[in-house]
């Protein structure tokens, strides 16, 4: 896989908060779900640099606590990428859950 956010991937991820890393997540989420069954080479950029961002985000020691959640998210995320067969997953239901977040990250600025 391409690393899309090579910058972020030093330190400067680490310094956002958990609302901020997952609605940055979930821009690349509504954009993955925008170019579904439109543009599959968008499509599928947009799906990886959002996996990219929640490896990053999972990577990032200061929530291990909440791990459990940011790893079922990611399967999740692939699950409906590839169909939901396996949990039922749909792209515009993670869309709704990430939003949450970056509406959060907002209101907090």
């Amino acid at each position: 896989m391409r690393i899309h956010h090579g910058a972020l991937a030093d330190d400067r991820w680490r310094r956002l908060p958990f609302a901020e890393q997952m609605g940055n997540v979930g821009s690349e989420v509504s954009r993955t779900l925008r170019w579904q069954g439109r543009d599959e080479a968008l499509f599928e950029g947009a799906m990886e640099r959002a996996l990219e961002l929640l490896d990053l985000t999972i990577e990032d020691p200061r929530w291990r606590c909440r791990l459990k959640e940011l790893v079922r998210a990611r399967e999740l995320l692939c699950d409906a990428f590839f169909g939901g067969s396996e949990y039922g997953s749909s792209l515009a239901d993670l869309d709704r859950y990430f939003f949450q977040f970056a509406l959060f990250a907002r209101a907090q600025r």
